[in-house]
């Protein structure tokens, strides 16, 4: 197992909430660091440079897309460097990163600590689809499994994702307006706290139960509209906190989660 754990979360990941939990989020909220950054990076950069086709996909219809995406997460994280589209970043961690515009979501997984998944919708289509992803910790889903494919199979797994939640999530989609993002949240117990955990739908391996789980792992998850290529933007920001530290912030029960 390889521990990289937060302490805190900003929101009570314990806290009870419906399908699909969306609230309404400030724009200058929408990303941001914590103290795992550090830590998460240095995990990030050896996916990217030893398992790039497990957690990078990108079409080249997607690239507009990505581009338009890259820009906003430098306009929100880098201010200073946004503008004039430099050829580094640096890093609160220190480390200089190059921006290549060739790749795009290889350069988000690299500067950012959230994952990022890009949903268009094709002309005529119902629903959106997953056209692109950095996805270096995806959490019991992989993410070859869902690269192509619209939102009801993307979320075919999830018991509680019936019908009903499906249409509500993609007018949802339809509906999020450009300088109005939106988020949620999960919170599972898990007994391993490893971030890269990808499992196939059709994988052997279940999660643990929670009574035998000492951490909890929970996603942030936000909704934005890219205003020029009109994408849908769904960032993670994934922490993991060992069962201690939720129960010290929050003052609750193990059973109550």
């Amino acid at each position: 197992m390889n521990e990289i754990l937060q302490t805190r979360l900003p929101y009570n990941p314990l806290e009870e909430r419906k399908l699909p939990g969306i609230q309404p989020l400030a724009p200058e909220d929408w990303l941001y660091f914590d103290a795992a950054f550090a830590a998460q990076m240095t995990e990030r950069e050896r996916l990217l440079t030893t398992q790039r086709a497990a957690v990078l996909q990108c079409g080249p219809g997607a690239m507009p897309a990505a581009c338009e995406l890259l820009e906003a997460v430098l306009a929100q994280l880098y201010p200073e460097a946004a503008p004039s589209r430099p050829g580094h970043v640096l890093r609160p961690d220190g480390v200089q990163v190059q921006l290549d515009w060739e790749d795009p979501l290889g350069t988000l997984g690299r500067i950012a600590q959230q994952d990022f998944c890009i949903l268009e919708k094709p002309q005529g289509a119902d629903e959106h689809v997953l056209t692109g992803a950095v996805l270096c910790f995806p959490a019991n889903w992989t993410l070859a499994e869902k690269y192509l494919r619209p939102l009801i199979a993307i979320h075919a797994p999830v018991d509680s994702y019936d019908a009903g939640i499906a249409a509500r999530v993609q007018r949802l989609f339809d509906g999020v307006q450009q300088g109005r993002p939106m988020w949620r949240f999960n919170a599972l117990w898990y007994a391993d706290p490893t971030l890269h955990q990808p499992r196939r739908v059709s994988g052997d391996r279940p999660r643990p139960a929670a009574d035998d789980a000492g951490y909890l792992r929970s996603e942030r998850q936000t909704i934005l509209r890219l205003p020029r290529s009109r994408a849908v933007v769904f960032s993670i920001h994934t922490s993991v906190l060992a069962r201690a530290d939720v129960l010290a912030q929050w003052g609750a029960p193990a059973a109550s989660a």
